[in-house]
């Protein structure tokens, strides 16, 4: 059956998440993080994924703002940069103003030029999801933003997938599902999407039941995937 929808992972996916500690690291306030930050930026992401997962399988559902804050907050205090709120404030700030991966634009353009649905599923708050779309400039080529905040659980919940369905009325015979997160890729799969591993660090594969159809090192070859 022909891919009709594509949907993407928000964070790490569509969104570079180690722009925010990069950024800081080149601003005079903070010219303590020129040497960690890359540091600082793997361990906030780290945290903040082991803590949505955490949260699911304990039912201490809460949104993934505070989850960002959390992690934050022990990467600082892991990177010896705990007890500096002015640092704190601005990494938090820079979240909001998260960029696209430099070939987001084009390639979305695409998808929606041959009449692809195109769509963000995230563990992101709406809110959220909202301010990197806009800071990105994206509205334009994406239907919806869809958070597992109606859900109430993070990802890889079926719960959550199931959302996408819900959605355009697709079967799963009919999505392309893209994440840069390798545990995500093989959930997806093992929903039943078609999906699209974008490994941009050359990580070795997740042992788990389910593997990506797809290895990409960039979202480039997304259209091709999809048929375009």
């Amino acid at each position: 059956m022909p891919i009709t929808t594509c949907i993407f992972d928000a964070y790490g996916t569509l969104f570079d998440v180690a722009a925010a500690a990069r950024q800081a690291a080149g601003e005079p306030e903070f010219v303590d993080l020129k040497d960690d930050w890359p540091v600082l930026a793997e361990q906030w992401r780290l945290k903040q994924l082991q803590y949505t997962w955490l949260r699911a399988i304990t039912r201490a559902h809460t949104d993934f703002w505070q989850v960002t804050q959390e992690g934050l907050d022990w990467a600082l205090e892991k990177t010896g940069h705990a007890g500096k709120p002015a640092m704190r404030e601005r990494l938090l700030a820079l979240y909001w103003e998260l960029q696209a991966y430099p070939e987001v634009p084009e390639m979305l353009h695409r998808l929606k030029a041959a009449g692809l649905n195109t769509a963000i599923l995230s563990n992101g708050s709406p809110d959220m999801l909202a301010g990197a779309v806009q800071s990105a400039g994206i509205a334009d080529v994406l239907d919806d933003s869809l958070s597992v905040e109606s859900v109430g659980i993070f990802k890889p919940d079926a719960r959550v997938y199931d959302l996408v369905g819900e959605r355009f009325a697709c079967s799963n015979a009919e999505v392309l599902f893209v994440s840069s997160n390798g545990w995500d890729a093989a959930g997806a799969a093992g929903y039943g999407f078609t999906t699209a591993w974008v490994n941009r660090a050359d990580e070795p594969v997740d042992r788990l039941p389910w593997t990506p159809q797809h290895i990409l090192s960039d979202l480039s070859g997304i259209p091709e995937l999809a048929g375009v």
